[in-house]
This record gives structure tokens, sequence and C-alpha cells, in this order.
């Protein structure tokens, strides 16, 4: 058992979060298996419409892009750091 709850809980989302999207694509199979394509093909055009648009309008600069690189690098870097250190003391002990 882990010391905090929180990466059980987190665990216990995302595999509720994956069986909605199993159920939700289960769900759009059997409704374009029933319905013919020129039901469904609009309202799939619109949805993935729907996504081209927002993804666009999230755009970010160059400069923040390489920022979000750098502190990335940094993290890792420090992941790295992290675990050379607790490995000489784990050969130590």
């Amino acid at each position: 058992m882990s010391d905090s709850l929180k990466p059980d809980t987190l665990d216990a989302k995302h595999d509720g979060d994956w069986q909605q999207r199993i159920t939700a694509i289960k769900r759009w199979v059997a409704y374009i298996n029933a319905e013919p394509p020129e039901t469904w093909g609009p309202q799939q055009n619109a949805v993935v419409n729907g996504q081209l648009t927002a993804a666009q309008h999230v755009a970010t600069s160059a400069a923040h892009q390489q920022h979000v690189t750098a502190v990335a690098q940094e993290i890792r870097d420090l992941q790295e750091s992290d675990t050379e250190t607790s490995t000489v003391r784990d050969d130590h002990d």
C-alpha cells in the first residue's frame, strides 16, 4: 500500500476514464452500423472540425514552446540526478 491515496485515486480515475471511452466507442460503432453514412457523416465531420478549430486556437508561440521544453529538460535532469543519488545510497547501504 502506498503512503498516499493520491496515486491510487488517480489510477482509479484513469481506469474509469478508460472504461468510459471504451463504452462511448462501442456505442458509436453500434450507431454507425445502425444508421446510414448520410446521417452520421455530417455529425462526425462537425466533431472533427470542432477539434481542429480548438487545436488551432490553442497555438502557442515559439518562445513558449522553447520555455516548456527547457523546463521539461530541467525536470528530467533533476529526476536523473535523484535516481543516480539513490543508486549511490543503495550501493553504500
